[in-house]
């Protein structure tokens, strides 16, 4: 059997115009449409035993190792942008903070969340995490992918279950308004970490299957995802080394230690089913660095499963090339 290379990729509309690459999808063979989103393109990959995926616990295990059996919930630093009738959340987490900086703004906003009996801590520098005790009912938050863009407060959880939880955003922006590292970032010409956005809660599974023999991948859940599979990961740059080379590993990647993280292990020869994680590329990128090497694969017989961002799902096989009266 053919190995199989899985992509996540951004919508069609942002990728589908590259030229070669437009050619080969209209060549393709589309397969059913899923629900839209990243989080959902990935979770297709794994298995844990019930409920929503548990991104806090499994990040926290991940860069931590101190999950345990408590309950987590991610409460990534965000900027909000506020506006005449509301206000809208424009990034969470990766918003360059440095460890000092991320420290800093955690012990400010210690005291906020310890008043309602919870742990604010750091994983890294760009995400955190709480640490809720066993007897908080957590209503449902939006994956950040969900809420980007959207006006702040339709996102918020509603009613009286909710009213505890916009309470606490609220106090952390207060807290986060005027201290001295959003000072030192305006300077800078940064956008403020004026919030955080709770999402992903609920404690660590006992196991979680993945039928893929390596990933590629710079997001951070991936990784938690893959440490707790037991599933070899690396950066997305050694995908395509010479296309990327002298390039630094970013985000999770930076911190990988061991095995996981060797280059060595990467310039293998190319494993049967592998996951390419592409959900933030941008088309120059693409069309440059990423599809080149796609395709160098396809050609030699992978056959590659492309999974879009706006749910759309296709295959392309070697053979999908004499379909020739397909044009894109």
């Amino acid at each position: 059997m053919s190995a199989v290379l899985h992509v996540l990729l951004p919508g069609r509309d942002k990728v589908g115009g590259v030229p070669s690459f437009a050619g080969w999808l209209a060549r393709g063979t589309t397969l059913p449409t899923e629900v839209p989103g990243y989080l959902v393109a990935l979770a297709e990959h794994f298995r844990w035993p019930h409920g929503p995926l548990p991104a806090a616990a499994l990040i926290r295990q991940s860069v931590a190792g101190d999950a345990g059996g408590a309950l987590w919930l991610s409460a990534d630093p965000a900027w909000v942008q506020p506006e005449l009738n509301g206000a809208r959340l424009l990034a969470c987490g990766n918003l360059g903070l440095s460890v000092e900086d991320s420290k800093s703004l955690v012990d400010a906003l210690a005291e906020t969340f310890e008043a309602e009996g919870m742990s604010l801590l750091v994983g890294d520098a760009q995400h955190w995490q709480l640490r809720l005790p066993g007897y908080v009912d957590v209503p449902s938050f939006p994956e950040p992918e969900d809420a980007l863009g959207a006006d702040l407060f339709e996102q918020l959880p509603k009613g009286e279950e909710g009213r505890r939880w916009r309470a606490l955003i609220n106090e952390a922006q207060v807290v986060l308004h005027n201290h001295p590292v959003n000072r030192s970032r305006a300077a800078q010409g940064l956008p403020p970490v004026n919030s955080v956005w709770l999402w992903g809660p609920g404690a660590l599974p006992d196991w979680v299957e993945c039928g893929l023999s390596r990933i590629y991948s710079d997001d951070l859940l991936a990784w938690a995802l893959a440490h707790r599979a037991n599933v070899d990961v690396q950066s997305r740059t050694m995908f395509a080394p010479s296309a990327h080379a002298g390039a630094a590993p970013v985000g999770a990647a930076s911190a990988a230690k061991g095995a996981r993280g060797n280059p060595a292990i990467a310039a293998e020869a190319a494993p049967a089913y592998s996951l390419l994680d592409l959900q933030d590329v941008q088309p120059s990128a693409f069309e440059r660095d990423w599809w080149p090497a796609i395709e160098a694969r396809l050609t030699a017989g992978t056959e590659v499963r492309l999974a879009f961002a706006d749910g759309v799902r296709m295959v392309l096989r070697k053979r999908h090339r004499l379909r020739f009266w397909r044009k894109a």
